[in-house]
């Protein structure tokens, strides 16, 4: 008998006719000597819809409000899979992230996790029960309901598989796998047995939108053995763990691609100690994530230098710069949208020249300039305008031999929350 941590997203359970289904999938797996404990998204597009609805009353809903409003799609989730559970013949309590023990910090939206008391989760199980417990949501100490972002279920269900210590921890998702690419994009995109967590963590990062980064984290530093398969059959998906078998030749594993990015410019800043200090922690402390920083060469003691940020925080960061002008004297702030983040992923790049230089080529060739790079010993990752996506991605794809059906493969699409 193992004991199953199951996660569902959104698209599968986003009706009734799905919700029977994976009720089914719980029950195979109950029905084989199991233990499970199951992990469900709101249904569908209900947060999107939720959020929808609060803009019509209020344009900037306070935030506590907000998660108040959007805990209730989990909730709705959890009842009606625990009552398909039930018509199937098996006894299910279904939990709210507070009552299965998520405690975090007294943060709305992106609440981080401090403690799991998963005591109910424990009797709930020891009685024979399936558990079904509402992703995306905990409780601070000071009794305020949190959730915990996008992609949170997926951090519910790793860290509650952590907190109990499953033998596994399933994602369900619409895809078979991960995969090499994005496979609306490169049709040939083909999907891999296994994968480590630091090849999925860069992947996660950068945009492969099948797994949450934070759940990736949570996987690698409890050793939680993940497994993504698909929700809507019953193939082998693809193994997270620590160590992966490298195929022979396999230098780069994945291909992925973040539309999500806008590029500041600071031009004519004084070169003097310090300067990027403040302007790097005014962005901080606004709540501005940076990302890719480039500094240009100094020209009569100036210097430009530009950064990414994600594009809803582009305002924020230009008026940011705009405010600390007193203390950072500049000649002119820009910023640029219509850009895309690609990047190659794998580890074998660290042992092998040349990988980078054969992605700048691959992008020359399409005509289209590279404004910034980032680099590290597993990823190589160019910021490039949007318009040549497509061509870009394909003929990485093609260029580091991950058409051919010997490769090992990965990265892939989405069930989100």
């Amino acid at each position: 008998m193992a004991l199953y941590v199951m996660k569902f997203g959104g698209s599968s359970v986003g009706d009734t006719e799905r919700m029977k289904r994976v009720a089914k999938r719980i029950v195979e797996k109950k029905e084989a000597g199991h233990r499970c404990v199951v992990v469900v998204s709101a249904m569908g597009d209900t947060t999107d819809d939720l959020i929808d609805q609060s803009k019509l009353l209020n344009s900037n809903p306070p935030a506590r409000e907000m998660d108040m409003l959007l805990t209730t799609g989990e909730q709705i989730s959890v009842a009606l899979l625990s009552m398909a559970i039930h018509q199937q013949g098996h006894d299910a309590i279904s939990f709210t992230g507070w009552q299965a023990g998520f405690r975090t910090e007294a943060v709305h939206s992106k609440a981080r996790i401090t403690d799991i008391q998963p005591e109910r989760i424990d009797a709930a199980l020891n009685d024979g029960k399936i558990v079904v417990v509402a992703g995306f949501q905990g409780m601070s100490e000071d009794g305020e309901i949190t959730t915990f972002g996008r992609g949170g279920s997926d951090t519910t269900a790793v860290a509650l598989a952590a907190a109990i210590n499953a033998d596994v921890c399933e994602i369900y998702t619409d895809v078979d796998g991960i995969y090499s690419t994005d496979p609306r994009i490169v049709k040939c995109a083909r999907k891999l047995d296994e994968i480590s967590y630091d090849e999925m963590l860069e992947l996660a990062n950068l945009g492969a939108a099948v797994l949450h980064p934070r759940a990736v984290e949570y996987a690698k530093h409890h050793k939680v053995r993940l497994v993504v398969r698909s929700s809507f059959n019953h193939n082998e998906g693809t193994v997270v763990k620590e160590e992966t078998v490298m195929e022979q030749g396999v230098v780069v594993s994945g291909i992925a691609f973040d539309k999500n990015v806008a590029r500041i410019s600071i031009l004519g800043v004084p070169d003097l100690p310090g300067v990027l200090a403040k302007v790097f922690t005014a962005l901080a402390d606004a709540g501005v994530n940076v990302d890719i920083i480039v500094q240009s060469g100094v020209q009569n003691g100036k210097a430009d230098f530009s950064f990414t940020v994600t594009l809803t925080d582009t305002e924020l960061a230009v008026q940011v710069i705009n405010n600390i002008r007193g203390e950072v004297p500049y000649d002119n702030v820009t910023s640029e949208t219509n850009l895309v983040k690609v990047s190659i992923v794998g580890a074998g790049m660290v042992s092998n020249p040349g990988v980078a230089a054969k992605m700048f080529e691959v992008i020359s060739q399409q005509g289209v300039s590279i404004k910034m790079v980032s680099t590290s010993e597993i990823k190589t990752s160019c910021v490039v305008d949007s318009e040549k996506l497509h061509d870009i991605i394909r003929e990485l794809h093609t260029a580091y031999g991950l058409d051919t059906a010997a490769q090992v493969v990965v990265g892939g699409p989405q069930d989100r929350r």
